[in-house]
């Protein structure tokens, strides 16, 4: 994101990536296999359904439905994994494509198949890993910021896999901040000392212990999956990470009234994904041509 008709303005200081976290110990008692974790969207859904099936408060997947920013990091994957993109090389946006509808469908149907606990709907972020850490949810999307909420969970096991395409592969959100010097500043020399050390194995490590990806892969096997063997999946996710390159991305993926949330609402909880699909790329496309 920080480079320019082929020049770096800035270096990658924090990164995050999406996976999917499931509870092993539901996985069990639903007659799943905790070491098989979904690898296709149907294993989503069939997995999530099976789950529901224990009865009760048990519900096979949740995720934040409020939420742009958060439906970027965790529904995104879904479609890159599956050869899909939501903005074209020339910064586009492909709202209407047809596997954007497959993805929207597929969360429709755990959705009308009461495998989603209604607070999804309103959830803008702060009750959908509360629900998952409460132990009776089955699988959700998540990324590295959450495993120190669940390190103190006692009561089920977890694990983490990463992001499944319709038919197979995986993606991931290659979130995370930028540092940069600003070129007015007085300072120079001293701030590019700081970046020097902020992108070094010391405060690397630092991050690492608070649940923050490295972005120095070369640390990755050092530093950042000793801490945790449930790591290494998020390393393998972040280096197929990917990030929507567009100077409006705000505008279009994480303003909770903008065209990207508005469309999965439609979409998920309203059932007219084919008119949410068409508002919403209508939308998108003012917004980039006032670019």
């Amino acid at each position: 994101m920080a480079t320019y008709k082929g020049r770096i303005y800035a270096l990658p200081f924090t990164a995050e990536a999406s996976v999917l976290f499931y509870n092993v110990t539901l996985f069990r008692r639903a007659g799943l296999d905790p070491k098989r974790p979904p690898r296709t969207w149907e294993d989503v859904e069939e997995y999530a359904r099976k789950i529901r099936s224990l009865g009760g408060e048990y519900y096979g997947y949740v995720f934040a439905g409020a939420s742009a920013g958060y439906n970027a990091f965790t529904f995104m994957p879904y479609i890159w994994a599956s050869g899909g993109d939501v903005l074209t090389s020339k910064g586009s946006p492909t709202f209407d494509s047809p596997i954007i509808t497959q993805a929207l469908t597929f969360y429709r149907r755990m959705w009308e198949g009461d495998l989603i606990p209604k607070l999804a709907q309103t959830d803008q972020g702060t009750n959908s890993g509360p629900a998952f850490a409460g132990g009776k949810i089955g699988i959700y999307p998540s990324g590295a910021f959450f495993i120190p909420t669940l390190s103190s969970a006692k009561n089920f096991e977890w694990d983490v896999t990463p992001i499944p395409g319709r038919t197979g592969g995986y993606a991931s959100f290659a979130g995370g901040d930028e540092i940069a010097i600003p070129k007015a500043s007085k300072h120079k020399d001293e701030a590019w000392e700081f970046i020097q050390w902020a992108t070094g194995e010391e405060a690397q490590a630092v991050l690492a212990r608070k649940g923050i990806v490295p972005i120095r892969t070369d640390l990755y096997k050092s530093i950042y999956e000793p801490l945790n063997p449930k790591y290494k999946a998020l390393a393998q996710a972040m280096l197929e990470g990917r990030t929507p390159y567009s100077t409006v991305y705000n505008a279009l993926f994480n303003d909770n009234n903008g065209p990207w949330i508005k469309m999965i609402q439609d979409a998920v909880f309203r059932g007219d994904i084919q008119g949410a699909q068409r508002a919403a790329q209508q939308r998108a496309m003012a917004i980039t041509a006032g670019s």
